[in-house]
């Protein structure tokens, strides 16, 4: 088993490690994307069945046609997940808020925003 070293393990957790930059509770997403996909699919198939409906009763082709246009016509709904950011950049992004809110000197958030990204530059030792 190959050790690793303290500075290996910090970049590492600065590379791996994630951090919700969405802005919500990262257990609440465990509903909320749950939430999201069951929203876009009922909204989908809430359409297709409007559209189905209209063809009720109709037996020419050209009933078909309309319904086939009138599918397409809108391109379906989706959603996608948002990757949670690396630790690294949630915290350099941390750091460049305080100073544009003025809560830090902009001195010292630069010293540490550098400190980061000179960690992150070191290659591990495997």
């Amino acid at each position: 088993m190959t050790g690793r070293n303290p500075q290996d393990r910090k970049r590492l957790s600065y590379l791996k490690d994630r951090r919700n930059g969405y802005g919500e509770n990262d257990k609440s997403s465990r509903r909320n994307i749950r939430r999201n996909k069951r929203a876009v699919h009922s909204a989908n198939r809430r359409r297709e069945h409007l559209v189905l409906t209209a063809l009720t009763g109709v037996r020419d082709g050209t009933g078909a046609d309309a319904v086939e246009e009138g599918l397409f016509a809108k391109r379906p709904k989706s959603w996608r997940k948002a990757p949670d950011e690396p630790l690294a950049e949630a915290l350099i992004r941390g750091f460049e808020r305080r100073v544009r809110m003025g809560i830090e000197d902009g001195t010292i958030a630069d010293r540490r925003i550098h400190h980061i990204r000179r960690r992150l530059a070191r290659p591990t030792a495997d």
